[in-house]
C-alpha cells in the first residue's frame, strides 16, 4: 500500500487566504488537545468535534478543500458547528483564537456561496430589511407603542437598543418592555431609534458574511452619530460586544453598557430597591458573549441577589468562565441539528439539575434557545430574563 505524501495535499493558496482573513494564530498550536476537552461539543456524546485539528488543517490549506461532494458537505458542517463561545480560547496555553480561525474559513465559504442555506437566508434578510427575522423595518418599534417610549433625541442620556429578537419576537418583546418600564420608573433619560436602526450584525459577521456586516455596521454608526448618541444600553450581549469591541474599527464613537451593568450600578447607588418578595429558586446561566468575551459575571447576579426572597443557585463547576454555551452563538440560533446533537440539551440538564424553579438569562439568544429546546424535550421550567425578574420585584 502506497504511503500518503502529506506535502502533496498542502494548498499554499488556501492557507494564505485564510491567514489574511484572520487565521494567523494557526502557527501557535502544538496539538495539546485542551481546546477539545473544554469545547461544549465534547459534552455532546453524539458528535465528534476535534477542535485542535483546525489549526493544523488550516496551516496545510486543507479547509473545505475536498472535491468530493459528500466530503465537502461534511467539512462545511464541521466548520459551522463552532458556536464561538471562546471556551477553547480561555483554556489554550497560547491563547489561540480558534473561533477566528474558523471565521476566516467561513468568510472563504461565503465568498464562494458554499455555506448553509439557512444562514444564506438570514444574511439576505439582514441585508434587505435590517433584521434576521425578515420583519418590516417600520415595525421595529411596535413593542414600545403602549409604553409611550420616546424617539431618541439629541440631549437624551441614553439610547436603548433592544436587539432584533426583543424588537420583533412576541415572547422576547417582554424583555424590552420590562427594561423600558424599569428605566421609566426611575426617570432615566432614554429613547429608541426604532425603524432607523439595523441589526448590530454580530452574528452575521461570525457566519462569515463580512460585506453584509460592514453595511449594517456603517448604517448604524451613521444613524447613531447623526442622532447625537453618546451612550447606548443594550439587552443583548451580542450587540454589546459588537458595539463595544468591533464598531470602533469603523469609526464609532459612543459608550456601550449591557443593561445588567447599568441596573447593577443603580442598585449599588441605592436608586433601585426591590421591595416585592420573589420566593423562587433561581439559577443564573452565564451567556458566553457577556461572560467569557467581556468579563461581565457579577452584575447580573447583583441584580438578582438584591431581590427579597430570591434564592440564587449556581451550576456547580460550570458557571462563570466555565459556563457551557446555549448553542446559539455564531449563527447556531438558526441552525437545525439532529436530536441528541444539541449543546442546549446538555446545558439545560445542568441548569435543571440544580433544583431551580426558574432559569435566569441575560441574553435574548439564550432565552429563545432554551425555551425552544425545552419544548422539544417536553420539559417545563420557566426561563426569564434578569430584567423580567427584577421588574416583577419593584
Amino acid at each position: 500500500m502506497a504511503k500518503k505524501i502529506i506535502n502533496e495535499d498542502i494548498n499554499d493558496e488556501i492557507r494564505e487566504v485564510l491567514i489574511e482573513e484572520g487565521a494567523e494564530d494557526i502557527y501557535k498550536c502544538y496539538q495539546c488537545g485542551k481546546c477539545t476537552s473544554i469545547c461544549p461539543w465534547f459534552q455532546v456524546d453524539m458528535y465528534n468535534f476535534p477542535v485542535y485539528r483546525f489549526s493544523l488543517e488550516t496551516s496545510m490549506g486543507m479547509v473545505a478543500s475536498s472535491e468530493d461532494k459528500d466530503e465537502l458537505a461534511a467539512e462545511i458542517d464541521k466548520i459551522y458547528r463552532c458556536v464561538g463561545c471562546d471556551a477553547c480560547v480561555t483554556q489554550c496555553p497560547h491563547g489561540i483564537d480558534t473561533p477566528s480561525i474558523l471565521r476566516a474559513a467561513r468568510r472563504l465559504l461565503v465568498d464562494f456561496g458554499s455555506y448553509p442555506e439557512t444562514l444564506k437566508s438570514t444574511a439576505q434578510k439582514i441585508k434587505n430589511v435590517g433584521n434576521p427575522l425578515g420583519e418590516p423595518a417600520e415595525k421595529r418599534a411596535d413593542w414600545a407603542i403602549d409604553l409611550n417610549v420616546p424617539k431618541f433625541q439629541e440631549g437624551m442620556d441614553h439610547l436603548y437598543f433592544p436587539c432584533c429578537l426583543p424588537a420583533y419576537d412576541s415572547r422576547i418583546q417582554n424583555v424590552a418592555k420590562a427594561t423600558a418600564k424599569i428605566l421609566q420608573q426611575y426617570d432615566i433619560s432614554f429613547g429608541i431609534l426604532g425603524e432607523k436602526e439595523r441589526c448590530c450584525g454580530e452574528a452575521i459577521r461570525k457566519v462569515g458574511a463580512e460585506k453584509v456586516f460592514t453595511e449594517v455596521c456603517k448604517t448604524n454608526i451613521k444613524e447613531f452619530s447623526g442622532s447625537g448618541v453618546k451612550n447606548v444600553l443594550v439587552s443583548s450581549p451580542h450587540c454589546f460586544t459588537t458595539f463595544k469591541n468591533e464598531y470602533p474599527e469603523f469609526g464609532a464613537d459612543f459608550e456601550t453598557l449591557h443593561i445588567t451593568q447599568f441596573l447593577s450600578k443603580l442598585i449599588d447607588e441605592g436608586t433601585i430597591k426591590p421591595s416585592k418578595e420573589f420566593n423562587k429558586k433561581v439559577v443564573y446561566h452565564d451567556p458566553c458573549t457577556l461572560g467569557r468575551k467581556n468579563g461581565v459575571y457579577e452584575e447580573p447576579r447583583n441584580c438578582l441577589k438584591c431581590i427579597p426572597g430570591l434564592e440564587l443557585l449556581e451550576v456547580e463547576e460550570f458557571n462563570r468562565n466555565l459556563s457551557v454555551c446555549c448553542g446559539a452563538g455564531s449563527g447556531g440560533l438558526w441552525m437545525e441539528w439532529e436530536k441528541n446533537e444539541r449543546i442546549a440539551d446538555v446545558r439545560l440538564k445542568q441548569l435543571i439539575d440544580t433544583g431551580a424553579d426558574i432559569i435566569a438569562v441575560a441574553c435574548p439568544y439564550c432565552l429563545q434557545m432554551f425555551e425552544e429546546t425545552l419544548k422539544s424535550m417536553n420539559l417545563e421550567i420557566q426561563v426569564l430574563d434578569v430584567t423580567e425578574i427584577l421588574y416583577e420585584s419593584l
